[in-house]
């Protein structure tokens, strides 16, 4: 492969998990900016309302009471057998932590939830995307979002009554199985 081949590989790849990060946060109008970007046509907002993609995300990720998809990986991998989930800011948060700050990365100050979120993992395979650290990426994936994603994935899959999360659901299995390419 080319020098110019792999770069354009690369920045697919961190457009693709930067747009994904972008659509597993709260909805609001940089959704509709991302998604405008057309890179996902299978994942498309039209036929819902902003409005209705909120109420969804709530019910699905944050609550009031039990949600059916906590979006942080310390719920699905710190937790003891038998149990549904682990709790949060569990041994999961510590590691992906130790990966931000290897690379010399926070949390965007503006961001309130916790650092092993969905969101904040793609963007951050999405930096390694951009960067070129393809083997680094590779580790990350596996080591992380390719951890437990399968299982949160599923469940939203399962629980949303919204297309656009079904759809979101699956693309990005799709990106996470495809690793740093």
């Amino acid at each position: 492969m080319t020098q110019q081949a792999t770069a354009d590989r690369s920045d697919a790849a961190a457009t693709e998990f930067a747009v994904l990060a972008e659509c597993w946060r709260q909805p609001d109008e940089r959704l509709a900016a991302a998604l405008d970007a057309g890179l996902f046509d299978e994942v498309s907002a039209a036929d819902a309302s902003l409005a209705d993609l909120r109420v969804e995300h709530s019910r699905l990720f944050v609550g009031p009471g039990d949600h059916p998809c906590p979006p942080y990986e310390s719920v699905y991998r710190d937790r003891d057998p038998g149990q549904e989930f682990g709790q949060v800011l569990g041994a999961a948060t510590d590691a992906v932590e130790r990966w931000y700050r290897e690379y010399g990365l926070a949390p965007d100050e503006t961001w309130t939830d916790l650092p092993d979120h969905v969101a904040v993992e793609l963007e951050f395979a999405g930096y390694l995307a951009a960067t070129g650290e393809d083997d680094a990426l590779e580790r990350f994936v596996d080591e992380h979002p390719g951890a437990w994603l399968p299982e949160f994935l599923d469940r939203v899959e399962a629980a949303t009554t919204e297309p656009f999360y079904r759809a979101l659901a699956r693309v990005t299995r799709d990106r996470i199985g495809r690793g740093g390419e």
